[in-house]
């Protein structure tokens, strides 16, 4: 009690007059940011599933609330630093909020097939987005061409692939090899907990900060 007036008093004689300094201010902001940080891993996962086969909504949305999130923290936290670091666990919470259901649903419902590349719509047109046309073992071409973008470990004409297809079409397909819808759920829940723990530092030195009167820079408004 004492260190906390002697630092508002310091800041008083500095210039600055601190706002009101009550821990449980602080814990209640702490709290909201913590619950705004699962909410927004959760909205952008629900996004996710009711868009399936539209990955660019619910990368909008995560990448909006990921944002929303990093200004929270620099208002609670009083500081630049603590922000760009959580850029790291938002990758991980945007990338499995966006791949989980995808992947979810065809680990759930996909059916495996071996294929052989039979064609690439690279070849004709040019560019890295590939358009791969497969064969089934019996011979049977699908009507379902495999996409890839990019030309850094592109698959080739003439390799065989394991892949998973969505019966019902609304899943795109994909390489057996990388579905991991395990994975990307414990990515999604791993990166929300660190944004927890990221609240709970911001919350802590953002409280000290306000006890020493300290405010954010002018450019940081």
């Amino acid at each position: 009690m004492a260190t906390g007036t002697r630092d508002s008093e310091i800041a008083v004689m500095n210039g600055r007059f601190p706002e009101d300094i009550s821990p449980w201010k602080t814990v209640r902001r702490t709290l909201a940011l913590a619950v705004f940080a699962w909410a927004a891993a959760a909205g952008t996962a629900c996004a996710a599933y009711l868009a399936v086969g539209m990955e660019a909504v619910p990368i909008s949305i995560g990448v909006f609330l990921c944002l929303a999130f990093a200004v929270l923290l620099i208002l609670l936290h009083r500081a630049l630093w603590l922000a760009v670091l959580s850029a790291v666990p938002a990758l991980f919470v945007l990338v499995g909020a966006v791949q989980y259901a995808p992947e979810a649903a065809l680990d759930r419902r996909g059916v495996r097939e071996s294929v052989t590349i039979v064609a690439d719509s690279a070849a004709r047109t040019g560019g890295d987005n590939h358009r791969f046309t497969l064969r089934r073992t019996d011979g049977k071409q699908l009507k379902e061409k495999l996409e890839y973008d990019g030309d850094t470990w592109a698959p080739q004409v003439g390799e065989r692939l394991d892949v998973i297809r969505d019966p019902e079409g609304t899943v795109p397909m994909e390489q057996a090899d990388d579905v991991d819808a395990a994975g990307r759920l414990g990515g999604l829940i791993g990166g929300t907990v660190a944004w927890t723990l990221m609240a709970v530092l911001a919350g802590r030195r953002g409280h000290v900060r306000r006890r020493r009167g300290i405010e954010l820079p002018d450019y940081m408004w």
